[in-house]
């Protein structure tokens, strides 16, 4: 949208929105920032987490009545008034949670159910479920109704699915005031740790850091076949390992990106599915991993630095599959390098992206060598990019005072969502422990799991993908860390691949249709159609459906285990990728036709297959690799053939 539509557009709001939200947007990040730099205990303000977090979720809630009309998709224009009703009650309720919170637990262990207790657990769930709604969209709103409802209703069902009887009040307190629900780790983690992090990649699209990252891309990548794509999938996985999330990849890169890929030649729905693909991968990049790396330590009790081990290979498997997809594709094609003229020297751009380079080392330092807390660091690493940006710039786009305030809003206004999901997720868990529905659908998982693993593998992924469909990175995260992983690790998946399986299908959200949120995000920039788009995304991140598999059968590709095995699992791994990736692009040397393909994705499979999931594991390797090598003989033999005739 041009600058002056946006302008026209903003003028149309009631001067309380125009105005209000802005400024509450700012005021969310800067608290949080502050929590992150520890400013409150600096100053003499001692609070509890939960006083934080009650604060933060009221300013939220008001926010975003402020910010999301009743009817899902329309543009705010003027404040209704009872909008303004309920983002007061919203921010009043939040800030009366956050001034008695000590009292008002204190008193729920000498009363059974405090008036004020009742009053405002019913109103936060009322206001939350309902910001959902306007938010994420029915579905999650629905899935949480369904889970209270059976809490309360679950002591009448016969049988393993029987719960424990709780009363509706009860409930109400439990899912909104106690740590073990609504404030606990989720929104501690999106309240801290999202905001920093997000506002670290903000600062650096303000800054001019993306395009160091486009002209790296473009220098590493550009002379080579099918440049335009693998300069898409080079810069979005640089700058969406960091970003936290896959729209704002997409915004900060593809802008780029797409229009290259298509005067390169690539069909738009083709382009912008690799994009799509791209920015989707870095939410599964080390070392943030969209803030997941973060939550999945501190749920599984290891080091931050053993999830960021773990998560390595595998995400090394999605890049190169989507590399070879995009060369295939390119040959396929005919699409050629980039043009000359328009790939920066790398000299150049090192010379003068060089200081952009400091916030990632301070932030890497910070995590690693200093052991600070991921918000704090992250926060060090924006300061950085806020002394490079003003300091430095790059290719005369510096950071400005209003980039800033800018980086500020868009901050906050990015991440009210992300508080409502986690809210929710908040709920649910709460739900499962108070009931004891958490137990209950833990054994009956795990009762399917020990009759067949492959069908509990397949189920979970499915659950996986639908409650996961619209939703950002650490909210899926949260959900299915809660509902799924338990079973799998109950069946004796190891736990690091139990989440990490959930964490890959949750992401495989993004680009599965029907709602693959990042595929129709970026179709959007390349005005290609929506759908299409969607599928083409499948099939150039097919590897993200199957790895997950590999790794709960080999978890030594999480660097569980012997290193041998860890060196073979790769070695066939990405043997394995490549030959499927020939036979669904049909394009190697020349053009193939269906045998053949057919030949290599089956050989591919076979070299893929773990050998620890079957008995004739270690044969299918073998067999795998001798037919691979045979199919490419076949067709270098045939090319050769077709040039000397």
């Amino acid at each position: 949208m041009a600058e002056d539509e946006i302008g026209a557009a903003e003028t149309r709001l009631s001067p309380t929105v125009r105005y209000l939200r802005p400024l509450l947007a700012g005021v969310l990040t800067l608290a949080s920032l502050a929590w992150a730099a520890d400013l409150y205990r600096l100053v003499g303000l001692v609070l509890y987490t939960e006083q934080f977090l009650a604060a933060m979720l009221g300013l939220s809630i008001c926010l975003v009545f402020l910010n999301f009309p009743v009817r899902r998709g329309e543009k705010r224009g003027s404040l209704p008034r009872y909008d303004g009703v309920l983002a007061a009650t919203g921010f009043l309720v939040g800030a009366y949670v956050a001034v008695i919170y000590p009292d008002l637990i204190d008193r729920l262990d000498m009363v059974d159910t405090p008036t004020d207790a009742v009053i405002v657990s019913t109103v936060l769930f009322v206001l939350i479920v309902e910001t959902l709604r306007r938010t994420a969209g029915n579905t999650l709103v629905i899935v949480v109704l369904l889970f209270s409802i059976y809490a309360l209703l679950g002591h009448l069902v016969p049988g393993q699915f029987e719960t424990r009887k709780v009363t509706l009040f009860d409930l109400l307190i439990y899912l909104s005031l106690d740590t073990s629900a609504l404030f606990g780790f989720g929104l501690t983690i999106g309240t801290t740790i999202v905001f920093s992090f997000v506002f670290f990649g903000q600062l650096l699209l303000r800054s001019g850091g993306t395009e160091v990252f486009n002209d790296l891309a473009l220098g590493l990548m550009g002379r080579y076949r099918g440049g335009s794509a693998k300069i898409a999938i080079t810069a979005s996985s640089l700058f969406g390992s960091i970003s936290g999330l896959a729209a704002s990849n997409i915004l900060a890169t593809g802008v780029v990106t797409i229009p290259l890929m298509k005067r390169a030649g690539y069909p738009g729905h083709v382009a912008a599915a690799i994009e799509a693909v791209a920015s989707t991968g870095g939410q599964i990049m080390p070392p943030v991993m969209g803030a997941v790396a973060f939550l999945m330590a501190e749920i599984l009790g290891i080091t931050y630095g053993a999830v960021v081990l773990g998560a390595t290979i595998p995400a090394i498997l999605y890049y190169v599959a989507l590399f070879i997809l995009a060369d295939l594709e390119a040959a396929k094609l005919g699409i050629a390098r980039v043009e000359e003229s328009l790939i920066p020297r790398m000299w150049t751009v090192l010379r003068s992206g060089w200081p952009f380079g400091v916030p990632f080392a301070v932030l890497i330092y910070g995590l690693f060598g200093l052991n600070l807390q991921p918000e704090t660091a992250a926060l060090h690493g924006g300061l950085a990019v806020i002394v490079v940006g003003f300091g430095f710039g790059y290719k005369g786009s510096r950071m400005t005072i209003r980039g800033l305030l800018d980086s500020i809003v868009a901050t906050g206004t990015g991440v009210v969502d992300v508080l409502m999901i986690v809210a929710a997720a908040g709920f649910i868990l709460g739900v499962l422990n108070f009931s004891g529905l958490g137990f209950v659908l833990t054994a009956a998982l795990v009762a399917l799991g020990e009759g067949n693993l492959i069908a509990l593998l397949l189920m979970a992924a499915v659950i996986c993908i639908v409650l996961g469909m619209g939703m950002p990175t650490i909210g899926v995260y949260i959900l299915l860390a809660v509902l799924i992983a338990p079973s799998l690790v109950e069946v004796g998946i190891d736990p690091l691949a139990a989440h990490m399986f959930i964490f890959y299908f949750g992401m495989m959200s993004l680009i599965t249709p029907p709602v693959a949120i990042a595929a129709f995000f970026a179709a959007n920039l390349a005005d290609a159609p929506p759908m299409r788009t969607g599928f083409s995304a499948m099939r150039f991140g097919w590897t993200a459906y199957i790895v997950p598999f590999l790794f709960v059968y080999s978890p030594s590709l999480l660097f569980r285990g012997d290193p041998l095995d860890l060196i073979l699992a790769l070695i066939t791994a990405i043997g394995g990728v490549w030959l499927v990736s020939v036979g669904f692009t049909g394009h190697f040397t020349r053009p193939m036709g269906g045998p053949m393909r057919s030949a290599f994705v089956i050989s591919g499979i076979l070299l893929m297959m773990p050998r620890n999931a079957v008995d004739w594991g270690l044969l299918s390797d073998i067999i795998g690799t001798v037919a691979g090598v045979l199919l490419v003989a076949w067709e270098i033999s045939q090319v050769r053939r077709a040039r000397l005739a």
